[in-house]
């Protein structure tokens, strides 16, 4: 019973660093990097489709994404999805392909971008106190059955808090590897 609180916990706790990692991935740091536009969706023949099932976006140079429309028909599509999708990024159009200048960050964006991932790691470190606390309640359940006995009971709750003391650590670690990079000039 240990074992699988314990394997409950962590499993949801991977789920919740990996929800970080992606979500910190879309965050534009001031250098080009194509998981910008992950979350962008364009209408194409009638239907909403993510950005990489009508283009290939490839990183050009430092500060320059370059879309590549599968279709030239859907270039305008695609020009509109980027310019709506609020990332402050706007599309030059040269009939072929979408080239996106990243602009240079401004020290109140660093600060916005800062607080804006500061919330997501705040949410992964819910979602792994989360996990604690349904282990925890499911090694408590399982002492009142007598499936447990009080020294492991005891044992098992220090394993899940070392666990989960571990992926805090994790998230402060990413945290803080996205501030740098964030607020490297």
């Amino acid at each position: 019973m240990q074992d699988e609180a314990l394997e409950l916990a962590t499993e949801s706790m991977n789920e919740a660093i990996e929800r970080l990692r992606t979500s910190m991935s879309r965050v534009r740091a001031g250098r080009a990097n194509p998981a910008v536009l992950d979350g962008v969706r364009v209408d194409s023949y009638g239907a909403s489709v993510p950005l990489n099932q009508v283009a290939t976006v490839s990183v050009a140079d430092a500060r320059l994404l370059v879309v590549k429309p599968y279709d030239r028909n859907s270039l305008q599509a695609i020009e509109k999805a980027i310019g709506s999708a609020g990332l402050g990024l706007n599309p030059n159009n040269d009939g072929v392909v979408l080239r996106l200048p990243i602009p240079p960050l401004t020290e109140e964006r660093r600060r916005a971008l800062v607080k804006q991932i500061k919330e997501l790691a705040e949410d992964a470190k819910v979602a792994c106190r989360q996990a604690r606390r349904e282990a925890n309640e499911l090694l408590k359940e399982a002492e009142k059955k007598k499936e447990l006995s009080e020294d492991a009971l005891k044992k098992a709750l220090e394993k899940v808090q070392e666990a989960t003391d571990r992926y805090i650590k994790s998230v402060d670690e990413i945290f803080a590897k996205k501030e740098a990079e964030i607020m490297d000039v």
